[in-house]
């Protein structure tokens, strides 16, 4: 059991969304940006494709994704030390990264927790169908969060948005 989280009120609260590539981690943080920023202030989302896209990471092994953690970081903090929250969603599935950014104030890791075979047979990410190398979850070992702040299980028999609220709910028991 985690202990219990004590906000800096000085710094932003950095909610760090992982799992795997289609379990629904993009489309959920959208949806909770609003109700962030109403709950805690000006809030900022970006992903993991976001990020690789507007700092042309466009690199997939092993070594490539861990030269990208320390750029990660750097803006994570940047971020929420400008009292700016940030929901940052990624894959981010290697226990070295998490351990690195849990050290940045207001850290809340939220873990997505889907099967990839569902999330390959719902077809939810055309990058299991088209690559089949350096892929999180197929040939490349997923770490996945041992001891998270919130656990979400998305098999997809609930709709996002009932996801959404289940989440949302979680987030305000933190009492952040």
């Amino acid at each position: 059991m985690r202990k219990q989280l004590i906000r800096n009120k000085n710094k932003g609260i950095l909610f760090f969304i992982t799992g795997l590539s289609g379990a629904g981690k993009t489309t959920i943080a959208k949806k909770i940006q609003k109700k962030i920023s109403y709950l805690y202030g000006p809030t900022l989302e970006v992903s993991g494709d976001n990020f690789r896209k507007i700092f042309k990471f466009n690199k997939f092994t092993q070594k490539a994704r861990n030269e990208y953690i320390s750029n990660y970081l750097i803006f994570a903090k940047l971020i929420t030390n400008q009292k700016i929250n940030l929901i940052y969603n990624m894959i981010g599935m290697y226990k070295k990264f998490r351990s690195r950014i849990k050290n940045i104030d207001n850290y809340v890791e939220i873990y997505i927790k889907a099967d990839i075979h569902k999330i390959i047979k719902f077809k939810k990410k055309s990058i299991y169908i088209k690559n089949k190398k350096n892929i999180v979850g197929l040939d490349i070992k997923a770490e996945f969060p041992t001891n998270p702040h919130i656990i979400i299980k998305n098999d997809f028999s609930k709709s996002i948005d009932d996801l959404v609220k289940e989440l949302l709910s979680k987030i305000k028991k933190l009492n952040l």
